[in-house]
């Protein structure tokens, strides 16, 4: 399923992002990533192997710089909330929409200098069953 690799590419297209989203997690300098949460489920499954989800992600960014953080985050939620389609590439999913369950708030201040912001949100999609 590349449900994602669709939501990341779609987030990398919002102009005027100071970094790429990338998946994975945090690098040791400055990153901007997305990653599956826990808690993610099944809502309900078919006959055919078709199932309604309920997928729960996270964005990360990590700066020394809060001025590039807040933007960035703030651009991404604010996208998000407008998100009514995202298309899979191999027919895999089809969404149906995507909830910000919490808006970006701050998560760590190191010794270092180096700030964590994240952006929660939960996306409601049908999984196709692979042929």
């Amino acid at each position: 399923m590349d449900f994602m690799q669709r939501l990341t590419e779609r987030v990398n297209q919002i102009p005027q992002l100071p970094i790429e989203l990338k998946m994975g997690y945090l690098g040791t300098g400055e990153s901007f990533v997305i990653y599956p949460l826990p808690g993610s489920r099944v809502v309900s499954e078919y006959m055919d192997g078709t199932s309604d989800q309920q997928l729960n992600f996270e964005f990360a960014m990590k700066s020394q710089e809060q001025s590039r953080i807040h933007p960035t985050l703030w651009a991404v939620q604010n996208e998000l909330e407008a998100l009514t389609e995202l298309q899979s590439n191999d027919g895999s999913f089809e969404f149906e929409n995507l909830i910000i369950t919490n808006k970006p708030f701050i998560n760590q201040l190191d010794d270092q200098g180096w700030f964590v912001f994240l952006l929660d949100v939960q996306a409601n999609i049908t999984v196709f069953k692979e042929e």
